[in-house]
């Protein structure tokens, strides 16, 4: 029970992530959100990803891959919001 539990919870996790994007989307900025943050949360997400797909545990391999995919498109969104001429400032 404990480990279906864990594994549903570490494949369940990612997908906290989805409110996130819609709230990009929805914003249309992301100037409230640190590079620095975002750009470190997604390099070690990447580097983590092939041990997680490399791994026998389910509960991590689950969770590396639908991290890496759903926190993709967070970091996408912010970066694309923060560089793009005309987007992601409040004050236009």
């Amino acid at each position: 029970m404990i480990d279906w539990v864990g594994t549903f919870a570490a494949f369940l996790m990612p997908f906290f992530n989805i409110p996130m994007i819609m709230r990009l989307l929805k914003r249309k900025r992301s100037d409230d959100i640190s590079l620095i943050w975002t750009g470190g949360v997604w390099v070690c997400t990447l580097l983590m990803t092939p041990k997680a797909i490399l791994s026998q545990d389910i509960a991590f391999k689950l969770f590396g891959f639908s991290n890496v995919i759903l926190f993709s498109a967070v970091s996408v969104l912010i970066f694309y919001y923060h560089w793009k001429p005309g987007r992601g400032s409040r004050n236009q």
